[in-house]
């Protein structure tokens, strides 16, 4: 999965006077997030493959205890995934409705250089640090 999710990207270069969200912004981001979602599927296929394999049972409690925490911790890791995986495709279909790109809470645009730091950005970078601090003034 690391070696998907960080293969780096040429970062989109936009030409002067480039409209922003043009097709080929468009398609430069879905290709980005079809790699993603690709690279977690892969992943979470191999993960039930291997757990299936290495379903043994251990005479040891202790063995026992570590193999059940370990598969307790890809699971939870895989579950992560198949959350990104829903947001990625929630996202390829705002690409789709011509709704990418532009942030949720306010409505102007986020940015390609945030884009290409979180594909899967809704929200430009001051609303989202106007919520990061509105959860950490809740949390208190």
């Amino acid at each position: 999965m690391a070696a998907e999710l960080n293969k780096t990207y040429a970062p989109y270069k936009a030409k002067a006077r480039e409209e922003y969200m043009n097709p080929r912004q468009l398609a430069h981001f879905r290709t980005i997030l079809d790699d993603m979602k690709r690279g977690l599927s892969q992943d979470i296929d191999r993960t039930v493959h291997t757990m299936q394999d290495e379903a043994t049972i251990f005479a040891d409690p202790n063995d026992r205890a570590s193999q059940e925490s370990d598969m307790s911790l890809e699971l939870r890791n895989r579950d992560r995934e198949r959350k990104l995986i829903k947001k990625i495709d929630e996202t390829i279909a705002r690409i789709d409705a011509s709704e990418y790109g532009y942030c949720d809470s306010c409505g102007i645009e986020i940015g390609l250089k945030r884009l290409e730091a979180r594909p899967t950005a809704t929200l430009c970078i001051d609303c989202k640090t106007l919520d990061e601090l509105r959860e950490k003034q809740v949390a208190k």
